[in-house]
């Protein structure tokens, strides 16, 4: 019975990981509109403007990476279940 509680609970925690890939989505979207905004005000600045926002995206992708492997550890290497 304890092993289901478990089980279920790491299912849990695994959504509501997941639910961390939207705050990425959000700030990679707001990223890229506000480069784009930018670099037709000032098209001589496009270089600088699009490195600066690569290196944003990548910082905010390492987010919605990190929600992932730790709902995909709760999900098939449960460390809880030995714990019983």
């Amino acid at each position: 019975m304890e092993k289901a509680i478990v089980l279920g609970c790491s299912a849990i925690g695994a959504g509501l990981a997941m639910i961390a890939g939207i705050g990425p989505g959000i700030g990679e979207g707001y990223a890229v509109g506000k480069t784009i905004e930018s670099i037709a005000r000032q098209p001589e600045a496009k270089g600088d403007c699009t490195r600066t926002m690569f290196i944003g995206v990548a910082m905010a992708e390492s987010t919605g990476i990190y929600a992932f492997v730790v709902a995909l550890i709760l999900l098939f290497a449960n460390p809880f279940i030995g714990k019983l």
